[in-house]
């Protein structure tokens, strides 16, 4: 009799699916870390053993990332959306005018949100919804942004609407780059130093919920008022250590095992390998599909990370993603304005888990195309 559980494979958006490895790792460490006698979840915040997982989790993602001795790294908390509002809070005091670059969903949300708590104009500099019906990117040349700006602002992969910049804009005549990295980080490599801020919320590509990555260049530091609240205050972080409150600390924890995976994979570049190989099989599925399954993402615009898709109708799309659910295929709907399928593909997607799921979508199209 087989007694083995049967292979599941989560293609969820975020909380998105973790390396088996890691979760292992941390079950095998859950009531005891280290031969400490507790758990990462109990222990203090400022106890030796934290703050050795909190250093070894920053060396780790700035091996990865080759961050330059120049930017400060910080693990908050509040998400991704929680920086639409601090980067401008810190970034643009003294400054007229911040630039935003809409793309897809999440750099709408922040568009509207920047302007919530700043003084400065939130100038709209290029909008793919009004534009390309969010089917492609605005490129860079045609953004309309200030060089006095005090920064420009976009989302590098757009998760609800399949896009992402295959070719990461760079700053050469553009302000400070902040850039929305959640649903992206780790997946390829990116030049540290054509950013002046990056961003990225942990529950995509790098761990559980509850911790948000920070990047930021130290002279930007600077630029944060002290009239700002030091819990929204990048400098006063960064001054207190990370240390400020109470960091999230399993997840902390979790990021850095996830680090530790990605060093044994081969690092950024071997993942970006990796990754453009589940898109291509994912893709290749979608555009050989006779037009039974619809992707109209323009082909260099697609995102690796999130792929889109339809099927005939929605009737279908919906008992495609039940049948899916029972085959082990979990999670596939699309967003919940957009409709649709949803295929999350991040670092910790095997090859395997898109192998299956384009078996799925032949034998659907065979028996209900």
């Amino acid at each position: 009799m087989n007694t083995n559980p049967p292979v599941v494979y989560n293609f969820s958006a975020g909380p998105a699916t973790l390396p088996t490895a890691v979760l292992r790792t941390a079950q095998h460490e859950l009531l005891d870390y280290n031969g400490s006698g507790c758990s990462v979840m109990t222990m203090s915040h400022r106890s030796d053993t934290f703050m050795s997982i909190l250093h070894h989790a920053e060396q780790d993602l700035r091996d990865l990332m080759g961050i330059p001795n120049n930017y400060k790294v910080l693990f908050l908390q509040g998400g991704a959306s929680a920086q639409f509002n601090m980067v401008v809070m810190n970034l643009a005091n003294g400054f007229e005018r911040v630039d935003s670059v809409v793309t897809g969903n999440w750099s709408q949300i922040a568009h509207k949100q920047m302007g919530s708590l700043s003084s400065a104009r939130i100038h709209l500099a290029a909008h793919g919804g009004e534009r390309y019906d969010y089917t492609d990117v605005p490129p860079p040349e045609t953004w309309d942004v200030d060089a006095s700006s005090a920064f420009v602002h976009y989302v590098i992969n757009e998760t609800v609407h399949g896009l992402q910049y295959r070719d990461i804009p760079k700053p050469d005549g553009l302000p400070t780059m902040v850039c929305d990295m959640s649903s992206e980080i780790l997946s390829r490599p990116v030049n540290v130093r054509d950013f002046g801020v990056i961003y990225a919320g942990a529950q995509k590509n790098i761990g559980p919920s509850g911790a948000t990555i920070v990047i930021i260049r130290e002279d930007l530091l600077e630029r944060c008022s002290d009239r700002v609240p030091d819990v929204w205050n990048y400098r006063s972080h960064v001054e207190r250590q990370g240390m400020y409150n109470t960091p999230a600390t399993y997840p902390i924890y979790i990021a850095g095992l996830v680090f530790r995976w990605l060093q044994a994979q081969g690092g950024v570049k071997a993942m970006e390998a990796v990754n453009e190989l589940k898109a291509r099989i994912l893709y290749a599925a979608i555009d050989g599909s006779g037009g039974f399954y619809r992707n109209n993402v323009a082909a260099h615009a697609r995102s690796y990370m999130n792929v889109i898709f339809h099927t005939p109708n929605a009737e279908l799309d919906e008992r495609f993603a039940q049948e899916a659910t029972v085959h082990g295929l979990q999670l596939l709907r699309g967003y919940k304005t957009m409709g649709g399928l949803r295929a999350s593909i991040y670092n910790a997607m095997p090859v395997q888990g898109v192998e299956a799921l384009v078996a799925f979508m032949q034998d659907f199209q065979r028996r209900y195309g």
